[in-house]
């Protein structure tokens, strides 16, 4: 039996390039009037001149009609505070993958949103349970019932990037999280236009506890000379029908974002096998940071 999501009005915090794709699939796909608020005023501007060339695209394309792509660009507002989300039914976190920043976020968002509103992270390593007791209310005992209905709205709620291409979303539960957030949480995103897939609540979850150790373990061939980065690439493109190899992925995605996870799966496993590789380190330290910086394992020069 299916259940209503019940989402008449949905914020999301970081206007990036995942918060962008969110607000868009939110509004395209689930139609449903989006508030986006972000620290930085120019990342909004940016975030805003994004969506409208993802929909002109989709136009062009006759994917879309232009009253479809009017009407999607038009239910997504621009907020300046988090007050102005107090009345939305949901919230979606799309915030760098750093654990502290999260925890204050949502602590943020515990007081400032309606009891009701589930509150969901877009994390893609960092521990749903960890961040659900970050919510209940100082000096609340964790087992009272304020503080577990307080943890019970907080979900993982992990989009894959580009938001609007791929089809995926992984459910993560906390220990805390009821089942009607799950349940409403699948529903939205099915509204969404994707496919749910569940996993438990351990460090990278299915997706990155897999993918993560991959990449890390490709830059270390590189690292210790074992092929080039063509080589290592053409390898997985022609060999095994990847469509594009494991450095050009760690481009695309973020090297400051792979790094993030890999000491994630280090920290949370204590296992030397997700030890990051040191060229990766160095590489973040040299703000060589893939597609997003103009340089990583490629150089990029989109003008």
């Amino acid at each position: 039996m299916s259940v209503a999501h019940g989402i008449k009005q949905l914020g999301v915090l970081g206007a990036g390039q995942m918060g962008t794709g969110i607000a868009l699939v939110s509004a395209l796909r689930a139609r449903v009037p989006v508030l986006l608020h972000d620290a930085s005023p120019s990342q909004l501007t940016h975030s805003l001149s994004f969506l409208s060339t993802l929909l002109s695209k989709d136009v062009s394309k006759g994917r879309l009609t232009p009253t479809e792509a009017a009407e999607a660009k038009d239910r997504v507002r621009v907020v300046d505070t988090l007050a102005a989300m107090r009345d939305v039914d949901m919230v979606v976190e799309a915030v760098s993958e750093n654990v502290e920043l999260k925890k204050r976020v949502f602590r943020g968002l515990r007081e400032t949103l309606n009891e009701g509103a589930i509150l969901a992270t877009n994390t893609s390593s960092i521990s749903i349970t960890k961040i659900a007791a970050a919510v209940v209310p100082e000096g609340v005992p964790a087992a009272a019932e304020e503080g577990k209905r307080t943890a019970s709205r907080v979900v993982g709620l992990h989009f894959f990037n580009p938001v609007p291409v791929m089809k995926l979303v992984e459910l993560i539960s906390a220990v805390q999280t009821s089942k009607d957030t799950l349940d409403r949480s699948r529903a939205f995103a099915e509204a969404c236009g994707k496919e749910v897939a569940t996993s438990q609540d351990v460090p990278g979850f299915v997706s990155n506890a897999l993918l993560m150790p991959f990449i890390n373990e490709a830059i270390m061939c590189l690292e210790k000379g074992v092929a080039t980065r063509d080589d290592i690439d053409k390898t997985f493109r022609l060999g095994m029908a990847h469509p594009m190899g494991p450095l050009q992925l760690a481009d695309f995605i973020g090297l400051d974002t792979c790094l993030s996870i890999q000491q994630t799966l280090y920290t949370g496993t204590s296992d030397s096998k997700y030890r990051p590789s040191v060229l990766l380190e160095r590489m973040v330290d040299a703000q060589w940071l893939g597609r997003k910086s103009g340089r990583g394992f490629y150089e990029y020069n989109d003008d």
